[in-house]
């Protein structure tokens, strides 16, 4: 079902005033002026440095809907890294503990603090239950060191085989099960989609599986947001039916961050990680997040038969005695006490500063505005004509819009990606690609406009024209190719001419 109003004065959906009149109407439209929006000439420039004569303000902007794979950076982050950096050159070390009157975060010894209530209300837990630190995958191994304890009847984790490689299957589970001297091939318990083409799986197949292993089963580990199809997981109802079978449950939230509403702590989730460069848009290779249900954390007693056993590091002990050297690991309560080293203050002042940008709605809002961003690119996308053919591509992230997030991903024919992408490229309309046949195209609600979902299609409808034309050719050229080999000679219609 459509999540767009209907066609008003201002023309048709197909139109670029229609697009321009959802921008019009939208009530977070403000927010795309937060952000740096690439140039065309930025896009194209072979430097870093702007040319001094080029005019930026008027320059005709990109096409980003590439927020899955890097958000864009938010115009913050420059005023609060600048600060930073001027607390770092006029007091040195006094930055750990001096508190200045113009301070955009808090003083580096606690900094780690700022982004934590913040950041609970986006994955809708207690401040408590949330961390910053390290990267995503670090935090999976941290996370699994603790929660991922086999025993001679329960050492199986269940995955799904299409999860990212340095997250899950070839190298974070894969290298735990190995650590505690298991068989990969009889631990690793893989979801496969019924349908390779479109990699959808029904919660009922998820469930269905957990039912075949549960009674050998440690841990199930899913990502909330699939990468390949965009699919959105169930995650309360798989949560819950996995932990009632005696299973422990984590999250892999690297695309469901900042995209799509969580309630981790109602929804008694064990443990999840993500990272904070994608819809939190923190920048590239930025510090991550963790969550560490408050049932878990607040056991603090390592001598205690509940605690749960983590590889400790200084940081996550308690503040109080912390500079004290007496070598004793007395946890922080919560998700802190994971904590390994002091956190960079550079990459933690850049998430602070895009968190505060989020601060300046809600998550249901960004909701809300993605469901019609998405929503109004399908119906646009499905909507293109194609001079009597079928189209040349298929979107396989699913149409129920409660099982996606603010990623659509497009199957394209086979042979057309890399025309498509070059054509893309050329225009300046930034996406990502799985090969071999998908583009990930995402409008993020935090910047992206309908009309660069409009601008998008237009490209995009080009692109696969041109893709197609020049594949069609290209299976001519070969079948009179194929033809003046068998006779030896030319072709009735000339070589030359197809040539």
């Amino acid at each position: 079902m459509s999540s767009q109003p209907p066609p008003n004065e201002t023309g048709t959906r197909s139109s670029l005033q229609y697009a321009q009149s959802l921008d019009s109407a939208d009530p977070l439209r403000h927010l795309r002026e937060e952000f740096i929006i690439p140039s065309k000439a930025d896009i194209k420039r072979r430097t870093a440095t702007k040319d001094a004569a080029t005019k930026n303000d008027e320059a005709e902007p990109c096409t980003y809907l590439c927020g899955n794979s890097l958000g864009l950076q938010p115009k913050r982050v420059s005023e609060y890294v600048q600060r930073y950096l001027r607390v770092w050159g006029s007091k040195g070390v006094f930055g750990h503990f001096t508190e200045l009157e113009d301070q955009l975060t808090s003083p580096w010894l606690d900094i780690g603090d700022d982004p934590k209530v913040p950041l609970s209300k986006i994955v809708g837990a207690q401040s408590s239950e949330v961390a910053v630190m390290a990267s995503l995958t670090a935090n999976l191994h941290l996370l699994m060191a603790s929660f991922y304890r086999p025993t001679k009847e329960r050492y199986k984790i269940i995955l799904e085989r299409k999860a990212f490689p340095s997250d899950h299957a070839c190298y974070a589970v894969e290298s735990q099960i190995l650590h505690h001297n298991l068989s990969i091939d009889d631990a690793m318990i893989f979801l496969d989609p019924t349908e390779s083409r479109n990699h959808y799986l029904p919660t009922s197949q998820i469930l269905s599986l957990i039912d075949a292993h549960a009674s050998s089963t440690a841990l199930l580990l899913l990502p909330g947001v699939q990468f390949y199809s965009g699919q959105f997981f169930d995650i309360p109802t798989i949560t819950s039916y996995a932990q009632a079978r005696g299973i422990t449950v984590g999250w892999d939230l690297a695309h469901a961050t900042g995209n799509v509403p969580l309630k981790l702590h109602d929804w008694n989730v064990d443990f999840a990680a993500w990272c904070h460069y994608k819809y939190m848009n923190a920048g590239p290779g930025a510090i991550a997040g963790l969550f560490v249900h408050s049932r878990h954390g607040s056991k603090t007693d390592p001598t205690a038969a509940d605690f749960v056993p983590r590889l400790a590091g200084w940081w996550g002990s308690d503040k109080s005695s912390r500079f004290r050297m007496e070598n004793r690991f007395v946890p922080i309560e919560g998700a802190a006490g994971w904590q390994l080293s002091n956190p960079s203050a550079i990459d933690a002042t850049a998430v602070i500063a895009s968190l505060s940008v989020f601060e300046m709605t809600s998550i249901e809002a960004l909701r809300e505005r993605s469901l019609k961003l998405t929503g109004y690119l399908e119906d646009l996308l499905n909507s293109l004509s194609w001079d009597g053919r079928s189209k040349p591509f298929e979107i396989i992230t699913p149409k129920n819009a409660g099982e996606r997030g603010a990623q659509l991903s497009v199957h394209l024919e086979d042979g057309l990606l890399e025309p498509v992408l070059e054509y893309l490229e050329e225009e300046c309309a930034v996406v990502d690609e799985r090969r071999p046949s998908v583009i990930r195209v995402a409008p993020a609600p935090l910047y992206n406009s309908f009309e660069d979902v409009w601008r998008f299609v237009q490209i995009f409808h080009a692109a696969c024209g041109k893709a197609v034309a020049q594949t069609s050719r290209s299976g001519k050229e070969q079948v009179v190719a194929s033809s003046v080999l068998a006779e030896g000679g030319k072709d009735s219609h000339g070589w030359s001419e197809i040539k």
